[in-house]
């Protein structure tokens, strides 16, 4: 059995190119720039969690464009109206729409046929964006959906566009700027960590207008058409609503400083139609004020002393130099088309981040030099052969996460680890199928072919059931979620080339050169957890062991309901901060002051060293804006207690996210448990598929017991854990049932109960093994993670040990009692035919 030349020679190509690819990565930036331009220079970028930054959703307010419209069709319905000579009795706003009461109701169809000029044709059918009914004397304007829909759209588009300019006026460097969904913004940008100027920054809308002040009539009244609107002090002011001039006119706004005083003013130049339009409205206003407003709140009001004709301006007030200058840059980047909400605001200071890549890479080695060993200890010199293709598989990950363009974070370190725990299941399953074909007496080159062959399947059903859930994870995941869903995927998908095609290669090439006459793969110290000739008889023990985990179940469903899961802010909503002090925190100190702010329950709890402590806050009644107002609060406060206290990370997830993942994360682990349901069903035959999804459920159930018992923060990361461990789960079950479909075809006339069983004594080193691995792998994340992963990795470590065990006392019972039912029902059909024949 010789390997083609030409096969030899892509492999090589692939693994070439994969170093070259992944080198940079572990290069300085000194060495780097040496190198020669041909050759791969691109790095993985790091996630906001380790390198620090500010990670914002907003969302365009579809009730703001709604309003905006309908002011807009006010006055062109009423312009409309009166060049048709069609009299109005009133015109208002009322529901989301434009009511019209009409002087004559006989003029009715006219008039309607008059205000459909004013439609819009929208989509690809032309649809109109507006629905214009009457009955009686009232038309009512209303938007259609379509047509809300098409303003969102360019909304959303827009404010790409002006959100990359504000980002570039306040020099971030490598921003992030994306839509995400129908209707809103994600804005990644490292290094900005005051989380206050950002969402002015962003969240401004920053339409700027002129108004005339409004005057009393002779009777004392306000003529129709004004508003009252005030400045920082609180001073009001009444205005027309009708702006004079808009702040489309402006072409630039520069910060400069008043001669007088010193104090910083931004200073703003007109194109040419707005500085003509500027000098007719000073000329005919002198002696008159001016208000000058931005998103509705009157920046200065100043008297015009005489006509302003050179186009340009000034806007005083109470600035700072950093005020001044946000203001002079959302005047030069343009006026948002619509309001954007912040809807989920998460941030992480920079020696967080720092301190979460150092976690991160000692765990993540410590990890896999527990496998290395392990492999090395149980295959002794074969053992190193797999441990250097799982290296191999770290590189070529790095390598595709490269060329993906693909963030890093801090989960995405955890998939790798996990990754590497699930890549040595294919050298395990390879090996032991090896070991049997050679205590069968086959030759070396034989016991090789027929190993690789007879494990190929098995492991291409493991690997499918585990890439369903980490294609589900990315579908329904966000941020960080999705990096450890990337980051899964490519190890599983690369492992199949590491872990069967190279190493196959390399075993062929070893043999041949050694010329073996057998291969025997033996551990270090002759150590044999399961003997030869095992024949445990797992199935007497069925009813124990099913028993006993339905009981667990039920406990944990019981645990589920009350005390209940420990939410995390992802599915509750409000805000949750992680706080650090230069000494041993006070807690009750800082739970009596930040009580007192008002904001509900406010709770505390240290993790870590007495130094760092997690606050939580419940979701502010008020909407989306009330949880971002209470985080400054709660920034001011925390100061005021300790002057040390530093913030290191936030996040503020609104009502309307949270419900969203919630909802998103359940789904996630529902559809993932059907898929693979489906999957056994068509590899295997029903009754795997139902005994595989039994055993699932009772495996989850177990977990969330888990959670519930110990009081971890069950967020999206644990959503993650859940996933990962349902294709775990099915991954180690498959293996079983593979070899028991094998021996059903081998000893027909077996009754199912020794073949079971005699399946379960084949692979039961095989299970014990990989358990191990994955075990060994993530175990250093589980006890030094740190908050961010270890509601990933310490669930998957007690899930990991359920799985296994599950897999022999759960899962091989149930398909007894099916097999035998599905036999028993056969046999009583066939009597039923046998008497009616």
């Amino acid at each position: 059995m010789k390997t083609p030349r030409w096969l030899l020679a892509l492999y090589s190509l692939v693994i070439m190119f994969g170093l070259l690819t992944a080198l940079p990565n572990i290069l300085p930036q000194s060495t780097l720039d040496k190198m020669p331009s041909w050759l791969p220079h691109s790095r993985v970028s790091l996630g906001l969690d380790l390198r620090g930054g500010s990670y914002l959703v907003l969302e365009v307010d579809s009730a703001d464009l709604v309003k905006e419209r309908l002011q807009t069709l006010m006055q062109d319905a009423r312009q409309t109206l009166n060049e048709a000579k069609i009299g109005v009795s009133s015109l208002r706003q009322a529901n989301k729409q434009l009511v019209i009461t009409l002087s004559d109701e006989t003029q009715r169809q006219s008039a309607i046929a008059a205000l459909q000029k004013l439609a819009t044709p929208v989509g690809v059918t032309g649809s109109s964006d507006l629905a214009i009914t009457g009955a009686g004397s009232q038309i009512t304007i209303a938007m259609t959906d379509a047509g809300l829909a098409d303003r969102v759209t360019a909304a959303v588009d827009q404010s790409l566009e002006i959100i990359r300019k504000r980002v570039d006026q306040v020099g971030v460097a490598e921003p992030t700027i994306q839509r995400a969904g129908a209707d809103r913004v994600v804005v990644q940008l490292p290094g900005v960590q005051d989380p206050k100027r950002l969402r002015d920054l962003l969240g401004s809308t920053a339409k700027m207008s002129f108004h005339l002040m409004a005057n009393p009539g002779p009777d004392g009244r306000m003529p129709a058409g004004t508003e009252t609107l005030s400045d920082d002090k609180g001073q009001q002011f009444q205005i027309l609503s009708r702006a004079a001039l808009s702040g489309d006119h402006l072409t630039d706004a520069r910060v400069s400083f008043n001669q007088n005083n010193n104090e910083p003013v931004v200073s703003f130049r007109f194109d040419n139609t707005g500085a003509q339009r500027f000098a007719e409205i000073t000329r005919a206003n002198v002696g008159q004020p001016f208000a000058i407003v931005l998103d509705n709140k009157i920046l200065s009001a100043p008297v015009i002393n005489e006509p302003i004709t050179g186009g340009a301006g000034q806007i005083s007030g109470n600035f700072t130099v950093q005020s001044a200058n946000d203001l002079a840059a959302l005047l030069r980047a343009g006026a948002l088309p619509a309001k954007l909400t912040v809807v989920e605001e998460r941030t992480v200071g920079a020696d967080l981040g720092a301190d979460a890549i150092s976690v991160g890479i000692m765990t993540g080695l410590i990890g896999f030099g527990l496998v290395v060993t392990f492999m090395f200890v149980l295959y002794g010199a074969w053992g190193i052969l797999a441990n250097l293709a799982l290296a191999l598989n770290v590189i070529l990950t790095f390598a595709g996460l490269t060329l993906l363009g693909a963030t890093l974070t801090l989960p995405g370190i955890a998939g790798i680890v996990l990754g590497i725990g699930l890549a040595v299941d294919a050298n395990v399953l390879i090996n032991e199928r090896i070991r049997e074909e050679t205590r069968k007496g086959r030759t070396a080159m034989a016991a090789l072919d027929a190993g690789f062959s007879r494990a190929y399947s098995t492991i291409i059903d493991s690997n499918v059931t585990a890439l369903i859930a980490t294609v589900l994870l990315f579908w329904f995941g966000s941020g960080p979620v999705r990096g450890f869903a990337v980051t899964m995927g490519l190890g599983i998908i690369i492992s199949m080339f590491t872990a069967v095609s190279i190493v196959k290669v390399a075993m062929i090439a070893l043999v041949g050169r050694m010329k073996l006459k057998t291969l025997e793969i033996k551990s270090l110290f002759s150590m044999n957890l399961v003997p030869e000739g095992t024949t445990i008889p797992f199935m007497n023990a069925r009813f124990i062991g099913i028993g006993l985990s339905a009981f667990l179940s039920v406990a944990s469903v019981v645990l589920f309901i009350t005390p209940g899961l420990n939410y995390g802010v992802d599915f509750k909503g409000g805000i949750q901060m992680e706080v650090s002090t230069q000494d041993p925190a006070d807690l009750a100190s800082f739970r009596k002051g930040l009580e007192s702010l008002g904001l509900g329950d406010v709770g505390l709890q240290q993790f870590g060293d007495p130094k760092h402590f997690l606050l939580r806050v419940e979701r502010q009644p008020g909407g989306e804006e009330a949880q971002t107002a209470a985080v400054e609060k709660l920034r001011n406060e925390l100061v005021v207690i300790d002057k040390t206290s530093n913030v290191q990370k936030t996040e503020v997830v609104g009502p309307k996210v949270s419900g969203e993942l919630a909802t998103a994360g359940f789904l996630s682990v529902l559809l993932a448990s059907l898929a693979m349901m489906a999957y056994i069903w068509i590899r295997f035959e029903w009754p795997f598929a139902v005994g595989a999804i039994a055993t699932l459920v009772l495996d989850v159930t177990k977990t969330l017991g888990f959670f519930a018992l110990t009081g971890m923060d069950f967020n999206l990361t644990a959503i993650a854990a859940l996933l990962t461990l349902v294709g775990y789960s099915v991954n180690d079950k498959v293996v079983v049932y593979d070899r028991m479909r094998e021996n059903m075809r081998l000893y027909k006339s077996m009754p199912l109960r020794d073949v079971i069983d005699l399946s379960i004594n084949e692979t039961l080193a095989r299970s014990i093994y990989t358990s191990a691995t994955a075990f060994l792998a993530l175990l250093p994340m589980a006890i030094w993670g740190g908050s961010a992963v270890s509601s990933f990795a310490v669930p998957m470590v007690f899930g990991i040990v359920v799985a296994a065990i599950s897999s022999v006392f759960i899962a091989a019972p149930i398909l007894l009692f099916l097999g035998d039912w599905r036999t028993k029902h056969r046999k009583a059909t066939k009597q039923v035919l046998a008497k009616q024949a």
